[in-house]
C-alpha cells in the first residue's frame, strides 16, 4: 500500500493528501479491528451523534477490497485537479461529500427498517460524485473487442466503480447514489459553487501536508470540470519533447477537437498529436506531463 503514496502524480497536491488520509485511517481502524463498526446507522444521527464516526465515514473503508478498488478510482480522478486546479478540486471534495453525507442522513431518516439502515463507510460520496464529469466530460479514444463484447478506455474505470458499488450491496449503493446525486448538483452549479474557491493558504497547506515528491510543484490548470474552457497559454509542447522526432501526417480535427475539450490549448493539442502519431492517448500524457514542468 506504500507503494500508491508515491506513485500519485506530483501535480494533484490535494489527492495525493486524500489517497494518504483515507489509507491511513483505513489501517488504524482496521488494526482496532473496528473497520466493520464505521457505517453509519439512523441511530448514530438521530440517536447519539457520534462525530467520529462521521469523520471516519468520509475517509476510512471498511474492508480492504473497498480500500483498493477506491483508491484506484480516486488516483484516476487526479486529473479532474490537473484540469481545474487545486483550489477549485478543493470545493469540489468539499462540496461532494457534505452534499452527500446530508442525502445519506435524509435516506437514514427515510430508511428505518433496521436491513438497510446501515451506509457503509468510505470516500464514496467524492468517487460517485467524480462518475459525473467522468461520463459527461472525458471522450471515449479508444474501442476495442474481447470475445465480441465492445470496451473502451473508459470502461475498467466503470467496472471498478461498479465493484465499488456492489461492494457491501445495500450498505453501498446507497452513498453511490449519493454521491452521483451530490456530482450532478455540483454539474447544474447550485448555489453558483462552480466559481468558488477557497483561500490559496488551504491549497498549499495540503502541498505542504503530503510526503515531498521529486516533481516540480503543481501549476495552476484553467478548465472548469464541467465546461468553459479556458486555454493553458503559453505552454508549447517542445519545450519538454524535441522537434527532432519525426512527424506524423497532419492531425484529424476531430482529434485536435477532443483534446480543446478537455481544456488544452489548440496549437499545443496539434504539436501533441504530431509528435505522438495522431495517438490521443499518448498526446493526452504529453500534455499532462507538459502542465506537470
Amino acid at each position: 500500500m506504500g507503494f500508491l503514496f508515491w506513485v500519485v502524480a506530483d501535480n494533484a497536491p490535494v489527492t495525493r493528501a486524500f489517497i494518504i488520509a483515507s489509507a491511513l485511517f483505513t489501517v488504524f481502524f482496521g488494526i482496532q479491528g473496528r473497520s466493520a463498526k464505521l457505517g453509519l446507522s439512523y441511530l448514530d444521527i438521530f440517536g447519539k451523534l457520534r462525530i467520529w464516526k462521521l469523520i471516519a465515514s468520509v475517509f476510512a473503508f471498511s474492508s480492504t477490497p473497498e480500500l483498493l478498488f477506491g483508491l484506484y478510482l480516486l488516483y484516476y480522478f487526479r486529473v479532474f485537479e490537473r484540469q481545474i486546479g487545486s483550489n477549485k478540486y478543493s470545493v469540489f471534495i468539499l462540496f461532494s461529500v457534505i452534499a452527500s453525507l446530508l442525502f445519506e442522513v435524509l435516506a437514514l431518516a427515510l430508511l428505518k427498517d433496521p436491513a438497510v439502515n446501515l451506509v457503509t463507510s468510505g470516500p464514496y460520496g467524492l468517487i460517485f460524485a467524480s462518475f459525473v464529469p467522468f461520463f459527461l466530460d472525458i471522450p471515449v479514444s479508444t474501442w476495442f473487442r474481447v470475445f465480441g463484447v465492445h470496451f473502451s478506455d473508459k470502461s475498467f474505470i466503470y467496472l471498478a466503480g461498479l465493484q465499488l458499488l456492489l461492494s457491501s450491496w445495500k450498505r453501498s449503493i446507497l452513498p453511490g447514489l449519493c454521491g452521483i446525486l451530490a456530482g450532478s448538483l455540483y454539474r447544474l452549479n447550485v448555489f453558483r459553487i462552480r466559481k468558488a474557491k477557497f483561500p490559496e493558504f488551504v491549497t498549499s497547506f495540503f502541498s505542504r501536508l503530503s510526503w515531498p515528491t521529486t516533481g516540480s510543484p503543481p501549476s495552476a490548470p484553467t478548465r472548469n470540470i464541467v465546461g468553459n474552457v479556458p486555454s493553458y497559454a503559453g505552454r508549447q509542447v517542445e519545450r519538454n519533447y524535441p522537434s527532432s522526432m519525426p512527424s506524423a501526417i497532419e492531425p484529424p480535427e476531430d482529434s485536435i477537437a477532443t483534446l480543446v475539450s478537455m481544456g488544452f490549448d489548440r496549437n499545443s493539442a496539434r504539436q501533441a498529436l504530431v509528435h505522438a502519431r495522431n495517438d490521443i492517448n499518448v498526446a493526452t500524457n504529453i500534455l499532462l506531463e507538459a502542465q506537470s514542468h
